[in-house]
Parts: C-alpha cells; structure tokens; sequence
C-alpha cells in the first residue's frame, strides 16, 4: 500500500518480498546506521532476521490502521528501496509504552545518503499528518547526539531544536527538535 508519493519518492508499506527483505537487512545490519540507532544493539546479524523484524514493525504499528508506521522509501523512476522513514508515537520511560508524544524519523542506506530522500520523505509524512482532521499539533524528531547528518536533516524541515530529553526509548538522552503544525486554513 502506497502511504504518500513525492516527485521523487514512492513511501509504501515494506513487504515480505524477497527484495524487501534484503533490503531491510542490507539496512539494518550496517554499523554506519545502527550505531545511531540505539547504539547498534538492534542490529541485525542473520538475514532471516528480517522478517522477525519486519513482523515487529507490523504488530507495533498495526493499531494505528496506515495512520502511523514505518514504511519504505523507494525512488519513483528506479524502483530503488534507499531506506525507511517513520511517523510513531514515541516510546515512553519504559522503552515500550507508546506516549502521546508522536515522531518523525529516517534511516537510509549509505549508499542513498545525501540525495535529500530522507528530508523529501519526512516532509511527505508530515504534511500527510498535518493534514488529517485530527492533526497531531506537535512531531518530535529525537536524534543521537553526534549524528549531525540527521540533525541537518530537521534543520532543513524546519524543526526546532529543544535540547537534549531523557524521557522516551528507556531514558536514552537524544538531542530533540520539533515541528509545530501549520495554523489550519478553514472554510
């Protein structure tokens, strides 16, 4: 199922397909990603670890009917999976708990870094977001502190930085910014 679409972008549910599933690994099973996601202790290691992984995404999201999940970013004109971009709520104190609070996120694959696909996506989910009648009013992004790539990445969505938070993914600090919805045009 397609989520949004850009110029440039198909954001789609990631499937069970092999591809797919290749391409989750070939993502999450790099250091150069997972070490900015939770310190790499989520990496995988096994291929088969893909479809666990993928199976997690689905039950954690699958309350959420489309509005809320992490999907796959495929380049329109070849077909290309470069990565994943997500809109969630974020997990609580507890690492697990979904609070009220929702995020935007991105990993891609090094070899799509720097081509403005995780910025193109985000903003594609954001405004799918915002444009819903029961529009969440703020999205957070929570970044590893160091990772200045992710960073410029909500620099460029225009988000905020708020400082350094230590109440959601089980206390872990992260460097925060957030987006506040656009006033809404009425009638």
């Amino acid at each position: 199922m397609t989520v949004a679409t850009t110029d440039r972008l198909v954001l789609r549910e990631w499937t069970d397909a092999p591809a797919d599933l290749a391409r989750i690994f070939d993502i999450y099973s790099r250091h150069e990603v997972m070490r900015w996601l939770g310190g790499g202790a989520g990496r995988l290691v096994e291929p088969a670890q893909a479809a666990e992984r993928l199976a997690v995404w689905r039950q954690r999201d699958a309350p959420y009917a489309g509005r809320y999940g992490l999907w796959a970013i495929e380049v329109r004109h070849t077909r290309t999976v470069v990565g994943s971009v997500l809109l969630k709520p974020l997990p609580g104190a507890d690492g697990r708990t979904p609070t009220e609070d929702i995020e935007v996120g991105w990993h891609l694959h090094p070899d799509s870094w720097g081509n403005g696909y995780a910025t193109e996506a985000a903003r594609a989910v954001l405004a799918r977001e915002f444009a819903t009648a029961d529009a969440t009013r703020e999205v957070y992004a929570v970044v590893t502190p160091g990772n200045e790539r992710s960073m410029a990445v909500c620099r460029r969505l225009g988000m905020t930085h708020v400082g350094r938070r230590t109440d959601w993914y089980g206390g872990t600090e992260v460097e925060t910014f957030v987006l506040t919805a656009p006033a809404r045009q009425d009638g």
